[in-house]
């Protein structure tokens, strides 16, 4: 069974994820960069693994930084599309027409 991570680290990642408007996407290293932890989309991946435990949120938001889905999970795809989000030839999320770029977010 995988470590939980610190209570923490997980209220900080899902303030954000929860910001993330209908129709855009965020990468796993843009959250990490919003928390200070610059070098860590890893964790955030992890946290997100983990989300279930804390609520419901949006993680199906939450790309890589090619705009790759989230491997094994089907649904993503599906969810994203329903919200309008555009797909590349190549399956990614087109996110030049996407990404989410906060200018004001809460404090985390």
């Amino acid at each position: 069974m995988a470590k939980v991570l610190d209570k923490r680290l997980i209220t900080q990642i899902l303030s954000i994820v929860e910001q993330i408007p209908v129709g855009k996407v965020t990468t796993y290293g843009q959250i990490a960069h919003l928390i200070g932890r610059e070098r860590n989309a890893r964790l955030v991946g992890r946290a997100l693994s983990q989300a279930g435990l804390y609520g419901k949120y949006p993680c199906h938001r939450v790309v890589n930084s090619a705009g790759r889905l989230a491997p094994a999970w089907e649904e993503q795809r599906h969810l994203l599309w329903a919200e309008g989000v555009t797909f590349k030839t190549n399956g990614c999320v087109d996110l030049k027409k996407h990404q989410w770029k906060p200018t004001d977010i809460s404090k985390v």
